[in-house]
């Protein structure tokens, strides 16, 4: 597998100013955990987001700061602008290749489960991630997690089925649930759900009344 890599140059702008780098495609970024404590970048937005889409927050990335030689670092944190929901800053941590690092690794659902497909079961996710402990290195960018073994409601799936690559350390409980399936909702019981969700939307609504007359009151009496 090809190592991921990205290019940055170190930052001279702060505060207010960072607008003028975002108008340019560029966006402002931090590594740290290096030697050198923090050090403040900026990068490309279009070469980051590119990046982003294959790494996450899991897979080593080769980041070059001003063209010199490369850190070893992973993306730990990205931040967006509240109203255009685009990138505006990145934090980059630098790893030890020598020290393993405890981290979350996303699980991907594949395949077919014979309970949903034969049966009109419906899948429960029980764990959407893993925390693992690993080297830099050796870090998956995902875990797959094969659901046809789910032939009838009462199969399970638990992290000690899940085939994991090699060298790496699973924290959460090896018994525990990762994928099941239920079976489907009878008309009777969506009926029985609708009509439970009616009558706490009616008891709010009540309530809600009940508050504003409450107010109406005591504004009267001033």
């Amino acid at each position: 597998m090809t190592t991921l890599e990205i290019k940055s140059k170190k930052r001279e702008i702060f505060g207010k100013k960072l607008n003028t780098l975002r108008n340019q495609g560029l966006i402002p970024a931090v590594v740290y955990g290096g030697a050198e404590g923090s050090i403040p970048l900026v990068l490309e937005l279009k070469e980051f987001k590119r990046v982003f889409k294959y790494a996450g927050e899991t897979t080593l990335l080769r980041l070059f700061i001003d063209k010199e030689n490369f850190k070893n670092v992973l993306i730990h944190d990205s931040s967006r602008d509240p109203i255009t929901d685009e990138i505006n800053h990145v934090d980059f941590y630098e790893v030890k290749m020598d020290e393993k690092i405890t981290t979350k690794v996303p699980l991907v659902f594949t395949g077919n489960a014979p309970a949903i497909l034969g049966l009109g079961g419906v899948l429960v996710k029980a764990m959407q991630e893993l925390e693992i402990k690993a080297l830099p290195a050796d870090l998956p960018h995902e875990v797959e997690v094969d659901i046809s073994s789910l032939k009838t409601f009462d199969d399970n799936i638990l992290i000690k089925d899940v085939k994991l690559p090699k060298n790496i350390e699973v924290l959460d409980s090896i018994s525990a649930s990762i994928a099941s399936v239920v079976p489907p909702r009878s008309e009777s019981e969506l009926e029985e759900l609708s009509g439970e969700v009616k009558e706490k939307v009616e008891e709010v609504v009540v309530e809600t009344e009940e508050k504003i007359a409450e107010r109406l009151k005591q504004a009267s009496e001033l």
